[in-house]
């Protein structure tokens, strides 16, 4: 998949439309954030209560559909988008020429290989869209990805602090990233995106269908539409991007080495003066935190 980011006419349009006005370009108010929070927890407790019941055999379809099964169990009926789960080399998109080639498939787990699980709930209007990256066992590839992520999560929040554009910081981790051997994953996301802005949606709590198997077949219709009505560009964080920081945002950050990816997605809270993410108390760096002095 190319990426959208070359320069020339599209890249052009792409930044000036980033720069258009949207109602969730806002400092949000401590009842939002603690809305997010509480979204953004059951999506990580979904995650990581279906990590302990894999075994070597599931398949990417089998996994996303506990993860769809757990979410409604504990009364989801609003998504940004379906469960995703990527096993070992899927989790790189090497060579992707369709969307649908990222949808979950029957490709099998084996003991050894990392894994990501993704998923968006939407809990009372608010969106809960997080990864988390994991393995069986242990995995020294994987533990070598995420310390790299635990520290670019470090400098993220002071990257948003700082002067730099959207479209800077983009390519200052894309630049970071490929210095210290990592393949840029995110950059063959649609749109090469490395997040999206969160806010609440005001559509009512109940399912709605599918759309017919396309680029957004993966997507509600509820974030369909909502993606549209918020103009779309000024809502995704590009390599173009040079409109405002200010708001709530989901960083995925998405990196590749060897045979595998990895990544992690969380909420970050951007102000005028200060940037900081929603809660540290987040699995990714309870379970990879002791890696930083050990590897």
């Amino acid at each position: 998949m190319p990426l959208l980011h070359e320069k020339g006419f599209l890249s052009k349009i792409s930044s000036k439309l980033s720069k258009l006005k949207s109602e969730s370009i806002h400092i949000p108010s401590l009842e939002e954030k603690n809305g997010f929070l509480k979204a953004q927890k059951l999506a990580y407790d979904c995650v990581t209560t279906i990590e302990k019941e894999m075994l070597p055999g599931w398949t990417e379809k089998q996994t996303t559909k506990r993860m769809d099964e757990y979410l409604r169990d504990h009364g989801v009926k609003v998504f940004l988008h379906r469960p995703f789960a990527w096993f070992g080399e899927h989790a790189r998109f090497d060579g992707y020429k369709r969307f649908t080639q990222f949808h979950p498939s029957n490709k099998r787990l084996l003991e050894e290989e990392p894994f990501i699980l993704d998923v968006s709930p939407v809990v009372d209007g608010y969106i809960g869209d997080i990864g988390y990256s994991t393995c069986l066992v242990k995995n020294q590839e994987l533990d070598s990805g995420m310390k790299y992520l635990l520290k670019l999560r470090e400098e993220i929040p002071k990257y948003f602090s700082s002067s730099m554009s959207p479209s800077e910081i983009w390519w200052k981790i894309d630049s970071d990233a490929k210095n210290s051997g990592f393949d840029n994953i995110h950059s063959l996301y649609p749109f090469a995106v490395l997040g999206h802005r969160v806010y609440k949606v005001n559509l009512p709590n109940i399912s709605f269908p599918l759309l017919p198997v396309s680029f957004a077949s993966w997507f509600s219709l509820q974030a369909s539409y909502e993606f549209l009505s918020h103009k779309v560009l000024p809502e995704l964080l590009t390599p173009d991007h040079e409109g405002e920081k200010v708001g709530l945002w989901a960083i995925e950050p998405h990196l590749g080495k060897g045979k595998t990816g990895f990544k992690f997605e969380e909420i970050l809270v951007v102000e005028k003066d200060k940037s900081y993410w929603l809660d540290d108390e987040v699995p990714h760096v309870k379970k990879y935190q002791s890696l930083k002095e050990t590897i």
